[in-house]
């Protein structure tokens, strides 16, 4: 099943970009988005497996898309990991 996640519509924001000069912002507005989600699963874990899944694979598609802003960015854009599962 493919379920559509509140967070993801950030994520898929950022990974769909092609200006790379708006990346820095997407890709902190999708890691916000994610992180919260994050936080709400540790306060009341009513997130599914599969959800706990696409968070990880989202963190490492930000992770990824990282090194794709220019060198001079990704000082302000720290590397994460992926959430317990």
């Amino acid at each position: 099943m493919n379920r559509s996640y509140g967070w993801q519509r950030f994520y898929e924001t950022a990974i769909l970009e092609t200006n790379r000069s708006n990346l820095p912002r997407l890709i902190a507005s999708a890691q916000a988005a994610v992180e919260a989600r994050l936080a709400q699963l540790e306060s009341k874990p009513n997130g599914s497996s599969e959800e706990r899944q696409a968070i990880a694979d989202a963190l490492a598609g930000l992770n990824l898309l990282r090194e794709e802003v220019p060198a001079v960015t990704q000082h302000s854009l720290p590397r994460t990991n992926a959430p317990r599962q």
